[in-house]
């Protein structure tokens, strides 16, 4: 029988589910200012993924693959009591959401996808994905946590976060300043893009009403949020102005504002708007 680690999580509000998945060296806080807006619409669950936050950091890399994680939060949510649930996914947890989706899919009434991807189709690029991975857990183990953070923050994915205020940036900086190395290095081998299952075939079959956000200046993500769209039968994108791949960091009111619109119309506000 597979273990299913207690992720640490909290909840607030009340009516439908809405689970919130951060991404890659994320955590529950980076909820905070959103959650406030959510709570008088539904039930927000926000949740600490494996190696993340306050939820375990095992030594084990092969207890963090997306199967197990998917174990996980289904776990949870049996114990909370939720059947279906709508899933907000940022970038890792937007792979995560819709892997669940895929999984579960009578557990899963809608998504929202935020700079999220479906996986790497091509083997070639999943196998160099896996190695570049590997490669960069094991300098975070060697370099240690300070190191990586500092690395991380500087990759081309986030150039846009500069010109968040320096507060904001120190506060992101703290915040992943509390997680661990064991637990991102792990993260990266078990649950990294190249390491899980490509779901692009599958989009077609995921009928849950989907809404895509993506930033106008994070171009990688913006090609594959469209093509999500044309894929999936109840989906639409939206590309966010002034922002790159953090949208809800860096046009949190823009991004409230998209969620809640949805949270409040659902698939008849796709439909019109699209």
């Amino acid at each position: 029988m597979t273990t299913c680690y207690p992720l640490h999580y909290s909840q607030r509000g009340h009516g439908v589910p809405l689970l919130l998945l951060h991404g890659f060296t994320g955590s529950i806080a980076e909820w905070a200012g959103l959650i406030p807006a959510l709570a008088p619409l539904r039930t927000v669950v926000a949740v600490d993924l494996i190696g993340h936050g306050r939820s375990p950091a095992p030594a084990d890399p092969a207890r963090y693959t997306m199967e197990r994680t998917i174990a996980d939060l289904l776990a949870l949510l049996d114990a909370l009591g939720h059947e279906r649930v709508e899933a907000l996914g940022y970038s890792l947890g937007g792979r995560v959401a819709l892997q669940l989706a895929a999984a579960a899919p009578t557990r899963v009434r809608g998504l929202i996808l935020e700079s999220a991807s479906p996986g790497i189709a091509d083997a070639a690029e999943r196998a160099a994905r896996v190695a570049a991975d590997e490669a960069l857990a094991a300098r975070i183990e060697q370099q240690g946590l300070a190191w990586f953070v500092d690395h991380w923050a500087g990759i081309p994915l986030f150039a846009s976060q500069a010109a968040l205020p320096a507060e904001e940036r120190a506060a992101l900086r703290a915040r992943r300043l509390r997680g661990t190395a064991t637990g991102y290095a792990n993260s990266l081998r078990g649950m990294g893009a190249g390491r899980q299952t490509s779901l692009w075939t599958q989009l077609p079959q995921l009928a849950a009403p989907t809404l895509i956000i993506s930033g106008e200046h994070d171009a990688r993500y913006v090609a594959i949020g469209a093509q999500m769209a044309a894929a999936m039968p109840m989906a639409r994108q939206v590309v966010v102005p002034g922002a790159g791949h953090t949208v809800h960091l860096e046009q949190p009111r823009a991004f409230r504002d998209l969620v809640v619109r949805y949270l409040e119309h659902g698939a008849s506000w796709l439909d019109n708007e699209g």
